[in-house]
């Protein structure tokens, strides 16, 4: 049976009703082939491969269970970003536009600030399908329900026109017994005993929205020649709030050659947070040290992690919980990351860095870089001094693109430290430093509604203040690299407190100011544009490209 060709009901409820963010037109939507060129170009498709030969019979029959259970987190996640996906999909006719609604989970350009590319279309919903569009803040804030801010509850109105809550695992109860189910008959087939208890407990955790026992065994996956991420996790596509967690899954092959070079820095980590260049009681948390660095071959993304922008590093599980007793795993995932250093990063360097600069574009670096980002989302502080709260629930929308910040700055602290300390060598600092810089140009081009565009641009607008690099007669960029390096270990201060201290507002208003592309940046953009580098990435994936 082809699972993922049948129809399900896409909410399961009784006695509730979805306001949905949009009626969907009844007519094909029709645009100029010529006017959809320039969107698509924003894009490259690249291969999605692996190499297989390694694994017994057994769990190739299981890779084809994980991309089933795979396409059912997609349908769910279409669900939570526009509604149907079939009945949006056919309603357009031109096949070039189609496939970009498809990149986009919709009809929203989400590497332009969501605006909307059909014109029947207006704003996407800040909260996408996760609340009736009519719910204003106010109502929300007057509603007495305490599962109303879990991470895995859907609002909706009750046939009174009074909001309700949904846990996840009952509006889509048809698609996740089904995950489940496929979990099960996966774990049987897993040749790591640890892999096969993840799996088992994650089907239990998809049927329950309890993850904490999933996520801990998880953490104790080491032999495993397959990984799978799976479930809601992130809560990018929540920009109301941020509190909800969008559906998603990821499916990986271990590169146990480049996991090797990686897994040594985990010891280091204990003693990194306590050289954090920050006061003492916002480093006062010990992230556990049972953390995890490998290297993947990615070969399918499904879901949240497969809108528009595509990751190329994990840093999971997000629960504080996890990461206080256990720490988190990092895992690379090198080919993607490699597709985006080859089509994107290095065309770029030769449009915006400094010509004598340019030799210090390297994959290792930019690998590194992306890797302690990772780190450091596992570092810093996860509740807030006060005790009131978690750093999550206490910035809502506003943590996500701050806690990205974190991550890039601190990641490059930790390789600077790192190579201080003699235990990183793989690269010239020069050359983490300046590859940092280029991939300001990289990341910023995902829009200013992205939390990662938000971040970089938090950064860079810091940087520029601070005079870490300098723009030349020629439009190209320079950094100085002791400037670059103080401004670093400030902005990582500055970023901690904030988080630490957990105001909402003072937050708010660094992100609204600071965290926005200005005139001359974007023009410098423009040029990358015109030279026809696209922004992002997207895949040529499934299980014929394995060969299954």
């Amino acid at each position: 049976m082809k699972i993922k060709h049948l129809i399900y009901p896409a909410i399961v409820l009784v006695s509730l009703t979805i306001i949905h963010s949009c009626e969907q037109p009844a007519s094909k939507q029709t645009v100029q082939t010529s006017s959809v060129d320039p969107l698509l170009a924003k894009y490259v498709k690249v291969p999605l491969q692996a190499d297989i030969s390694h694994l017994n019979d057994n769990e190739r029959e299981m890779l084809k269970l994980l991309f089933l259970a795979a396409d059912l987190m997609d349908e769910i996640f279409w669900t939570q970003n526009i509604g149907d996906r079939e009945s949006f999909l056919s309603s357009i006719e031109d096949p070039k536009l189609r496939e970009f609604a498809r990149i986009n989970y919709g009809p929203w350009d989400e590497l332009d600030n969501q605006k909307p590319f059909i014109e029947t279309y207006g704003p996407k919903p800040a909260g996408a399908q996760f609340y009736p569009v009519d719910m204003t803040k106010e109502e929300f804030e007057a509603f007495d329900d305490p599962n109303k801010t879990s991470q895995y509850t859907l609002l909706v109105r009750d046939t009174a026109g009074n909001l309700a809550t949904v846990w996840y695992h009952e509006a889509y109860a048809d698609r996740l017994e089904l995950v489940a189910d496929l979990l099960q008959k996966a774990s049987q087939l897993a040749r790591d005993p640890e892999f096969a208890t993840y799996l088992r407990l994650r089907a239990d955790a998809l049927l329950s929205d309890d993850y904490l026992a999933s996520d801990l065994a998880w953490m104790d996956i080491r032999n495993n020649t397959i990984d799978f991420v799976i479930g809601p996790i992130e809560n990018y596509t929540d920009g109301l709030f941020g509190y909800k967690s969008a559906h998603e899954a990821f499916i990986l092959i271990k590169d146990i050659e480049w996991s090797d070079r990686l897994s040594r820095f985990a010891q280091f980590l204990p003693e990194l947070q306590k050289q954090l260049p920050v006061d003492e009681i916002y480093k006062k948390e010990v992230p556990g040290s049972d953390a995890d660095l490998n290297a993947y071959d990615v070969v399918y993304y499904a879901g949240d992690c497969n809108n528009a922008g595509k990751t190329i590093a994990i840093n999971l599980p997000n629960d504080e919980r996890v990461h206080l007793q256990k720490g988190t795993r990092k895992l690379q995932l090198k080919n993607a990351m490699k597709a985006k250093f080859e089509q994107i990063l290095i065309p770029i360097s030769e449009v915006l860095i400094s010509p004598e600069q340019r030799k210090h574009i390297k994959f290792d670096a930019f690998f590194s870089n992306t890797m302690f980002h990772e780190v450091a989302h596992g570092m810093g502080i996860k509740n807030t001094i006060d005790g009131q709260s978690t750093v999550r629930k206490a910035l809502r929308e506003q943590y996500s693109p701050l806690e990205e910040a974190k991550a890039d700055i601190l990641g490059l602290y930790l390789v600077t430290k790192l190579h201080e300390m003699g235990e990183y060598t793989d690269t010239e600092l020069m050359d983490n430093y300046v590859t940092f810089m280029a991939g300001f140009f990289r990341s910023v081009r995902f829009g200013a509604s992205s939390a990662h565009g938000k971040a970089n641009m938090m950064t860079f607008n810091y940087f520029l203040d601070q005079g870490a690099f300098a723009r030349n007669a020629d439009g190209t960029y320079s950094i100085n690299l002791e400037k670059m390096m103080e401004a670093g270990k400030q902005m990582t201060n500055n970023i901690l407190v904030a988080q630490g201290n957990g105001n909402y507002e003072a937050v708010k208003e660094w992100i609204g100011t600071e965290g926005v592309i200005k005139p001359q940046l974007q023009s410098d953009l423009d040029k990358v544009t015109e030279k026809g580098v696209p922004v992002d990435i997207y895949f040529d994936m499934g299980p014929h490209m394995l060969g299954l």
